[in-house]
């Protein structure tokens, strides 16, 4: 888990895997050939062994995922940190980087995944704009989901390839693999950072069926088609994110605006519930805040 020495990290899950990027770690080991460092009275403080950020964030986004309707979600973001090491957040889950040398960092990795309401189509942290197109679909509780992630950081750290894969206990009991490849990089004088990447999620059957199958009591409450989903694509989409940290080094936390466009693959977009009550197309847009401090 990267822990940035500017600005706190920034990530908001949306409840339909549209995740927005955080604010990005300044490259560690750069070039020999690069440009020196800031004097020593502009470098941020050194790193604390345990670091926490708080914050929040207004998301505008689908209600659900595969939803035509879009819905305003308020977002709170808790996140802490021991070194590199061990990091829990509701977006990245609880983790482990068991092994961290090379660029590499492999671990165990323990998330949650919220449920969606039949009534509202929304996630418990949905404010308005709710949407009715589930209704007679049924709730869909809450998940654990546990598994392990692999990550790659290469150019000096700019650039990031990660991959996870998670079995689902509770809400549903499928396996989910999230993969995704992304560049991040900021000013000079650390006044701007920025992130871009790329990212796709695939499931089995037992997943894509939970959120995405029609089966025959559906089909009879909702007037949809019975449909089975299978095994694939889920969706793959891109995202971006500007962060201005405020105060010198982000002292007094950091804003962040990040947006995500994600299309749903033939596995679900072919679904009844989709094709006659949704859409393939998913975009989400936000602005967030975060506050971010630290102890020994």
């Amino acid at each position: 888990m990267r822990r940035p020495p500017v600005a706190p990290a920034l990530v908001v899950a949306l409840v339909c895997a549209a995740s927005p990027l955080a604010a990005q770690t300044a490259p560690a080991g750069a070039p020999a050939n690069a440009p020196a460092g800031p004097p020593a009275g502009m470098r941020p403080p050194a790193p604390k062994a345990w670091t926490m950020s708080i914050g929040i964030a207004p998301v505008v986004a689908p209600a659900w995922q595969g939803s035509r309707d879009t819905a305003l979600s308020i977002f709170p973001d808790v996140r802490l940190n021991y070194k590199d090491s061990v990091f829990f957040s509701v977006p990245d889950g609880l983790g482990w980087n068991a092994v961290n040398q090379d660029g590499w960092k492999l671990g165990p990795l323990a998330k949650l995944r919220f449920g969606r309401q039949e009534s509202t189509g929304g996630s418990p942290f949905l404010v308005t704009g709710a949407s009715t197109a589930l209704r007679g679909m049924g709730d869909v509780d809450l998940a654990g989901e546990f598994g392990g992630f692999a990550q790659k950081s290469l150019v000096g750290g700019k650039l990031r390839l990660r991959a996870e894969v998670r079995q689902g206990v509770g809400g549903h009991e499928g396996v989910i693999a999230d993969t995704s490849i992304g560049w991040n990089d900021r000013k000079r004088d650390a006044s701007l950072l920025w992130n871009f990447g790329l990212r796709a999620t695939w499931a089995n059957s037992d997943y894509s069926n939970v959120y995405f199958g029609v089966t025959s009591a559906q089909a009879a409450a909702t007037g949809l088609s019975r449909f089975r989903t299978g095994s694939g694509l889920i969706s793959a989409g891109a995202t971006a994110g500007l962060t201005k940290p405020l105060g010198r080094f982000g002292k007094n936390g950091a804003v962040t605006l990040f947006t995500s466009y994600d299309r749903l693959g033939d596995v679900v977009g072919d679904s009844s519930l989709i094709r006659q009550r949704g859409t393939r197309n998913q975009f989400a847009v936000g602005l967030g805040y975060a506050y971010r401090f630290g102890w020994n």
